[in-house]
């Protein structure tokens, strides 16, 4: 695929995301989170010279790599992954624009001892387990709004920005709906949250008319 067919492409989604925040609301804007895991820097670079500029990655070690191969370049660069509480310090090395995983309060504790240490802050998602799968990560919805203030009062060095979740994993589209509202009427109750991060390549056209504000798209950016 040429650059300007892949422009044509990326400019085909982008069309799309139009289209469903406008079910939304003429105000609602959506901003796109190019997820790069599988992909090498050169994929990353021609993503970005159309004008993609968020990219997020699942491994720190991954996201260290691609940071300096890429280092010419300003990437907002985001983790999405699930964060092992011995790679702490290495994540922080980097300052990710945002992290978007929090999953667990001994997780946000270790966190903040180690933010606390270096005198830095990070901004932060909590992560829900809207869909009630044990296959996933985070905060079940009935804990979540404690938590969130939990950790807003207790951890002041990690700055909360919203909530993430991961659609259910299921053919069956009003059951992934349910779960992209369940999470976005968490968000609406939070003090100060900005972030509803919901959406991947095959549901993001449903998770923003359930109103998130981010959307994380791997495969189809890359055309894979």
């Amino acid at each position: 695929m040429t650059q300007t067919d892949y422009k044509i492409y990326i400019d085909n989604i982008i069309r799309r995301v139009e289209a469903a925040r406008l079910k939304v609301s003429d105000h609602h804007i959506v901003k796109i989170v190019a997820i790069s895991k599988y992909s090498q820097s050169d994929e990353i670079k021609r993503l970005y010279e159309i004008g993609q500029r968020a990219f997020g990655e699942n491994k720190v070690q991954d996201l260290r790599a691609k940071a300096e191969e890429l280092d010419e370049l300003p990437i907002e660069w985001h983790f999405v992954g699930n964060l092992q509480k011995n790679k702490i310090n290495n994540l922080l090395d980097l300052r990710p624009a945002l992290f978007h995983s929090l999953d667990s309060l001994e997780l946000a504790y270790e966190l903040q001892k180690k933010l606390e240490a270096r005198n830095q802050t990070l901004n932060t998602l909590m992560q829900i387990n809207s869909a009630y799968e044990e296959s996933k990560h985070g905060f079940m919805p009935e804990e979540a709004s404690e938590m969130y203030a939990k950790i807003q009062k207790e951890c002041p060095n990690i700055i909360l920005k919203g909530v993430m979740s991961i659609g259910a994993h299921s053919e069956d589209r009003a059951l992934i709906k349910k779960s992209f509202e369940t999470t976005h009427a968490i968000y609406t109750q939070l003090s100060h949250a900005t972030i509803c991060s919901m959406g991947m390549s095959g549901d993001f056209e449903l998770a923003i008319e359930c109103g998130s504000n981010m959307v994380r798209l791997g495969s189809i950016m890359f055309n894979r």
